[in-house]
């Protein structure tokens, strides 16, 4: 459903003058009197259940508590967020960790300021009545995918690690936005995709349950979506990159406490926004995507050293990153949360 890799024309950043005196384009003042920083964020695509946290965040202060007038804005895929991000055309940026190695090993000036969904949910996802509940159970089966995406560059590496051999599944090409009604219709028995995405989507249009085949629980992690920033505002703006970081953290915290007001919060978002249902099957699967052992028990977004070298190191092996490199080029330690 969601074409997260398309590269599309930029997200124009406008910034409007507030009327009151002594104040730039850049700034407001908040009810109480208080001065905040206008601040973008740009997401991977349009809002769906996964975003909940941000606009639950703004709607309980806890932006402004920062110091921040955030604007959420709709993205059209995952590389333009990285690519408008490093461009300075959003002040920070909600993308997948994938596209932002890819976009680093380009030379594109952006970092991770912190994953926070650090569990993949990369899986294939089929109706419960095609009986694939393991690895291999998807021998002989047609699978949708999209050439080149990261779903479809580490499916190989996940049929390894389970003794597959590519061989033995067929992925059928397919554009992003076509891969849930090529399993509805029976042309494939699955689809490669997010377990926080497509899933609770196919589900309420097809009103049949679905079952998901998890990279992660078969061998296989990486990180996946997180904020970034351009080089630029982490040279010129570093104070505000972490205020960022620390409003974000505390907007998943308090989301993942109030799930049901966090999803409400998302009221009128997007024309696109899915029905309810679906956001709050959407966000409750995201929710269990926070962590990895070694950031269990600490705050959102906080990443480790050795998880970031095994995302590279898959994406390495996927051919999505031709030249790897030092951890620190890729994740900016100096602003993130570390555990």
């Amino acid at each position: 459903m969601h074409a997260r890799r398309l590269l599309i024309g930029a997200v124009p950043l406008v910034l409007v003058a507030t009327a009151c005196g002594g104040e730039d384009a850049s700034t407001t003042t908040s009810d109480s009197g208080k001065k905040l920083d206008r601040v973008t964020l740009t997401l991977n695509w349009y809002p769906y259940g996964e975003h909940a946290p941000f606009y639950y965040g703004k709607q309980q202060k806890i932006f402004e508590k920062h110091g921040i007038d955030l604007e959420v804005r709709a993205g059209q895929g995952s590389q333009k967020t990285v690519q408008a991000t490093a461009a300075g055309q959003t002040d920070f940026g909600w993308a997948d960790t994938p596209a932002l190695l890819s976009g680093v090993d380009q030379g594109v000036k952006v970092k991770s300021l912190g994953v926070f969904l650090q569990t993949t949910p990369a899986s294939v996802q089929s109706f419960g009545a095609e009986g694939i509940s393991k690895p291999a159970d998807l021998k002989g089966r047609t699978i949708a995918g999209t050439a080149g995406d990261a779903l479809s560059k580490t499916f190989p590496i996940f049929l390894k690690k389970n003794g597959i051999g590519e061989s033995d599944v067929k992925v059928q090409n397919t554009d992003p936005a076509g891969k849930i009604a090529a399993v509805i219709s029976g042309k494939t028995d699955g689809l490669l995709g997010y377990a926080s995405d497509q899933g609770p989507t196919m589900q309420d249009k097809a009103k049949k349950p679905v079952s998901y085949l998890r990279f992660s629980e078969h061998g296989l992690n990486f990180y996946s979506n997180g904020l970034l920033a351009g080089q630029k505002i982490l040279a010129t703006k570093p104070e505000l990159a972490r205020r960022m970081v620390a409003a974000v953290s505390e907007a998943w915290t308090a989301a993942a406490k109030a799930p049901g007001p966090a999803v409400t919060a998302m009221q009128g978002a997007s024309e696109q926004l899915p029905p309810e249902s679906v956001l709050s099957e959407q966000f409750a699967t995201t929710l269990t995507l926070l962590h990895t052992e070694a950031t269990e028990g600490q705050a959102p977004g906080t990443n480790t050293e050795a998880d970031w070298q095994q995302t590279i190191d898959v994406f390495a092996e996927a051919g999505m990153v031709a030249s790897p490199k030092a951890v620190a080029e890729y994740w900016d330690t100096k602003t993130a949360l570390k555990g």
